[in-house]
């Protein structure tokens, strides 16, 4: 029996580091990429360059494929619903994704499984999001573009009328929400396999810097167990109720007053799961993988009793290898990951992970590590 081809749609690092998870489990991958430049595709044996949004260029690459599965939420609904229609297993499936791609559609269907959420709700206009501040309790509200926004971007925080103009330039339709009073972003992520089992990691506390994800620390310290409990619940229902297969991160708000409150959801292995491939006893990765193929799923517990990810954002130093021989050398326990990416400011091009029993000792080295090479600490 020779072992399945896993097609993944979208060529960046999250496809570069299932690929690399799926070598030890002997699956064969397969690419349909942007660019053969993408991430991925740099180290991938079997890419196939396309555009994701052409349904026949999906067709063909589909059908050498066993499952289809996704880097990314962007494949057109209509073409996941088709290659269904046509016997091909797209694992998250589209009625799931769509929730996924459209914000609108995700918070109507949090709101019909009693999920809590920020107060809520599509605007027409900016008169309109005047009109739902004063429901809210008055400015600022937090605008969001339905689909198409990612690491901070199809996000505002807007204080009048006036500043809620610039959404509606975008021709997509518009969610206002409340702007929660919140202690701190987490994330929860579990993993769900075909015929339900499923898995959840250690809820996370993730740091945001300019709405990008500067660092993420396993466990989230000082949260309650009942706390977590909670987050770890209501994301297994959350991909039980939208039949998620597949990883599924649900980020999350720890509001002042104790409670958590869900942000958004990613049906995809996702940056706050990232510390999983040094830190768990089985990646995110590897567990996505596992459940599209409806294998049984990995143990989820971590390795160490701290996991802290930072994030490497590009500088203004396009040449990195010189900061990089000099963080290997200088702390050998660092876990570098880079992605292959060409150096832009602020872009995301490889993580570190730093595991150990000090807290305060294991982020401090994986932020000297991401700012080194960054270029933001030059000692």
């Amino acid at each position: 029996m020779s072992f399945p081809v896993v097609g993944m749609v979208g060529g960046g690092q999250l496809a570069r580091m299932t690929h690399q998870a799926g070598i030890p489990l002997g699956v064969r991958f397969k690419l349909l990429s942007d660019t053969p430049h993408d991430s991925a595709a740099q180290v991938c044996g079997d890419v196939v360059v396309g555009d994701y949004r052409d349904l026949e260029v999906l067709r063909a690459f589909a059908a050498t494929c066993d499952v289809v599965t996704f880097d990314h939420e962007h494949v057109p609904t209509e073409h996941l619903r088709a290659l269904r229609e046509e016997g091909v297993a797209v694992l998250p499936g589209p009625e799931a994704l769509r929730f996924a791609q459209d914000k609108g559609a995700m918070r109507a269907r949090l709101a019909e499984i009693a999920v809590p959420c920020p107060r809520n709700r599509l605007v027409a206009d900016p008169s309109d999001v005047a009109a739902f501040a004063a429901e809210v309790g008055g400015w600022p509200v937090v605008l969001k573009t339905t689909r198409g926004g990612y690491d901070g971007k199809g996000v505002w925080v807007v204080h009048d009328e006036r500043q809620a103009a610039e959404p509606f330039q975008a021709g997509v339709p518009v969610l206002a929400e409340e702007k929660v009073p919140f202690r701190r972003e987490l994330a929860a992520n579990v993993v769900r396999s075909p015929h339900g089992q499923a898995v959840a990691y250690p809820v996370v506390e993730s740091v945001q810097v300019d709405g990008v994800c500067s660092e993420v620390i396993a466990p989230a310290p000082g949260l309650s167990a009942t706390l977590a409990a909670e987050a770890q619940s209501v994301a297994l229902r959350i991909a039980g109720e939208l039949d998620v297969v597949g990883h599924l991160a649900v980020e999350l708000f720890e509001t002042t007053d104790g409670r958590i409150l869900v942000n958004e959801l990613a049906m995809r292995p996702h940056n706050s799961g990232h510390w999983t491939i040094d830190g768990a006893v089985t990646s995110q990765f590897e567990n996505h993988l596992r459940a599209v193929l409806d294998l049984p799923l990995g143990d989820p517990r971590p390795r160490a009793r701290w996991t802290v990810m930072a994030n490497v954002l590009g500088g203004d130093y396009p040449e990195m290898y010189p900061a990089f021989l000099h963080c290997m050398a200088r702390d050998p326990g660092l876990r570098i990951h880079m992605y292959g990416k060409d150096v832009k400011p602020g872009r995301k091009v490889g993580h570190v992970t730093v595991s150990g029993d000090d807290l305060d000792d294991v982020r401090e080295r994986a932020r000297h590590a991401a700012g080194y090479l960054r270029g933001t600490i030059t000692e």
